[in-house]
């Protein structure tokens, strides 16, 4: 029985993960949807047309890289659950809307990185989607956490500090890059830049996880 039950809980949160995958993977590939070729002009060389475009490179990678980082610390954290409740359900829901967002404000910066006063909006509001981004995983992480309920007797203390830590710790990082854009948006869209490599390198665990 208890077999049995265990096997209907990975199936159950295996469908909510294949799920959330497909959400990540649409939110991914809108981002290239920004790049666009440049008009043919009998003025400017294609070369210093796609040189001048180099706001919305940087969009698009750092945009790219986030949602990557964001799905892989989405997959982490799922291999530490070992069932789902409807609050989880409505918690990740929340992250996922969150999620399809973020082409936008990434849109927002490849088209006014370079233009003054506007640089400075588009970047306040793509650090304030980050800002909301990470109050969703801190939500879904206690939802998660609290009590042990839907966490995987295997999971260590530490593992649970690690993670509460880390994910209350962008809360402030991602208000100070959007508060940052007011003075300087190149400030601004740098330390959110720098926050993604910090989720790379701390966010998850670096030892394979089991099933």
């Amino acid at each position: 029985m208890a077999q049995r039950h265990e096997t209907s809980g990975e199936k159950e949160t295996g469908r909510l993960e294949a799920f959330s995958d497909g959400v990540f993977a649409v939110a991914i590939t809108l981002l290239v949807v920004d790049l666009k070729v440049p008009p043919n002009s009998k003025i400017v060389p294609l070369a210093l047309a796609l040189l001048r475009q180099w706001p919305s490179y940087l969009a698009f990678v750092t945009s790219f890289a986030t949602i990557l980082i964001m799905w892989v610390n989405h997959h982490s954290i799922f291999k530490l659950i070992r069932r789902i409740d409807t609050h989880l359900l409505f918690a990740n829901g929340f992250l996922l809307l969150l999620v399809t967002a973020v082409p936008f404000p990434t849109a927002l910066v490849s088209e006014y990185l370079t233009t003054q006063p506007e640089a400075k909006t588009a970047c306040a509001v793509y650090a304030g989607i980050f800002v909301l981004i990470n109050i969703a995983y801190n939500l879904l992480w206690w939802e998660i956490s609290a009590h042990r309920r839907l966490l995987k007797p295997s999971v260590s203390h530490a593992q649970i500090q690690k993670l509460t830590r880390n994910y209350a710790l962008g809360f402030p990082l991602y208000l100070l890059a959007m508060l940052l854009a007011i003075w300087n948006a190149y400030v601004s869209i740098g330390l959110c830049f720098l926050l993604w490599i910090f989720w790379m390198l701390t966010g998850y665990e670096k030892r394979p996880l089991d099933g």
